[in-house]
């Protein structure tokens, strides 16, 4: 058997192209409404996709110490967003970030073990460690955790919250009216963790979520984040741009999910994909250099500095980037090195590279039509490269409309994406089996033995 995509939408303020929010048909006065969001997730489940993701921001984006105000800002409050849409969605997944490095387990257990129980069983939880000191300010600390302790907080964090999914048995909810007895107090645990970040008694005040716990994301692309992911992600979102790439990410990430217990079925792999799409290429390749022409010349600069964490102010735009210095003064986040890789495969300027990550911020691109867009689709399937995309509209909602309308039909002509929702829940969409309770703690204590 054939087999067929997974395909999540990824949610940003008026688009993923920088830009985005300046295209004529974006309604910039609604990226703050509740309209703009259930346009966009109401488009994504016409076109059967498996999830909707919302990301997330702990601080705003400034420049030498002040806000900028040439930035799209409208980052709502995930779950609460998501909860909003589980009521005009039916099927749709619904996934939020939420950093481990400034919350506590229990309430972000509460969080996602509500909204999958208002969704009946759709949420995901995209578990992020924060690393930005702009963000630790945010929080009454003067700079972020290293990033080994970041890690070991967050693979901690992630033990507290599935004991305390697990904290209810699935039977443990009686609510038999006749004779009062709501639950049985034998099917419900204290979970009394005492370890080095956390001491959490126990149990969760909600009943077991009806997906066992919700789906476990992970977007983590240094070494220590591709551990985590390979431990405990059950999607992943990634940003490789060529084919080989995504296919060593893949491959690497089943070889490391073995050391933990784990096989390959158990995790799907979605790289960030963004389409810009015409019924020609000659059109497509206008639409690009249309989109192209509303970036403002400080705005591209700043994002390729803010991404480098290196300031490229005063550099003249025409120079070829600094990749080596840069390289040597910083050391690059994984997605700041997948930059700096593909600026030096294609030689970049500075103002090309600002060009390039105002496009997509590093994801792949793809320019052309929706029939070449579905052979690209394929091909990367059933190459081994993904197991779908994590879609990046440029603009919202129009070009979201063109993928759903022209190339979905053409993914299900050939076998490659579903026609209609098989299952109810996020892990059903994902051929991801419910977790019997109790099994993550059994994992950890047979990979520590």
């Amino acid at each position: 058997m054939t087999r067929q995509l997974h395909l999540g939408l990824f949610i940003y303020p008026g688009g993923h192209h920088i830009a985005g929010w300046r295209h004529p048909s974006v309604t910039a006065a609604g990226l703050s409404t509740l309209d703009f969001y259930r346009t966009a997730a109401q488009l994504a489940e016409r076109g059967k996709f498996d999830l909707f993701f919302v990301g997330d921001t702990l601080f705003t984006r400034e420049r030498d110490g002040r806000f900028f105000g040439r930035q799209a800002i409208s980052n709502l409050d995930p779950v609460s967003l998501l909860s909003t849409l589980s009521s005009v969605t039916e099927r749709l997944g619904l996934v939020g970030t939420l950093s481990t490095t400034y919350h506590e387990p229990y309430a972000i257990a509460s969080k996602f073990a509500t909204l999958d129980h208002l969704s009946r069983g759709r949420a995901g939880w995209n578990v992020v460690t924060t690393w930005e000191d702009k963000a630790a300010l945010n929080f009454s600390r003067d700079r972020s955790m290293e990033k080994a302790d970041r890690y070991i907080r967050g693979r901690e964090f992630i033990d507290v919250c599935t004991a305390l999914w697990d904290s209810w048995d699935d039977a443990a909810l009686l609510r038999d009216q006749a004779t009062g007895q709501f639950c049985d107090p034998a099917l419900i645990d204290r979970i009394d963790h005492r370890g080095d970040s956390f001491t959490v008694r126990g149990p969760l005040r909600q009943p077991r979520p009806p997906q066992g716990w919700p789906v476990l994301v992970q977007a983590g692309g240094s070494p220590p984040g591709r551990d985590f992911a390979a431990a405990v992600g059950e999607a992943i979102f990634t940003a490789q741009s060529r084919i080989e790439e995504a296919r060593e990410f893949r491959s690497s990430t089943h070889a490391r999910m073995a050391g933990y217990g784990r096989r390959p079925e158990e995790v799907v792999i979605m790289p960030g994909l963004s389409p810009l799409l015409g019924s020609t290429e000659a059109e497509a390749l206008r639409l690009e250099r249309e989109t192209g022409d509303l970036v403002h010349p400080d705005v591209g600069i700043w994002m390729l500095s803010e991404n480098l964490n290196f300031p490229l102010y005063e550099r003249d735009p025409h120079d070829l980037l600094p990749i080596e210095e840069i390289r040597r003064v910083k050391k690059p986040t994984a997605n700041a090195d997948t930059l700096l890789s593909e600026a030096a495969r294609q030689k970049l300027t500075i103002d090309g590279a600002a060009r390039f990550i105002a496009r997509s911020r590093a994801h792949q691109n793809f320019v052309g039509t929706p029939e070449q867009l579905a052979d690209l689709m394929e091909l990367w399937l059933k190459e081994g490269a993904c197991d779908g995309f994590n879609l990046m509209p440029p603009y919202f909602p129009d070009q979201l409309a063109v993928f759903v309308d022209q190339v979905v039909p053409v993914l299900q002509r050939r076998g490659l994406f579903r026609k209609e929702y098989e299952g109810t829940t996020l892990r059903e969409h994902l051929g991801l089996a419910k977790p019997v309770r109790g099994q993550f703690q059994r994992r950890l204590a047979r990979s520590a033995a």
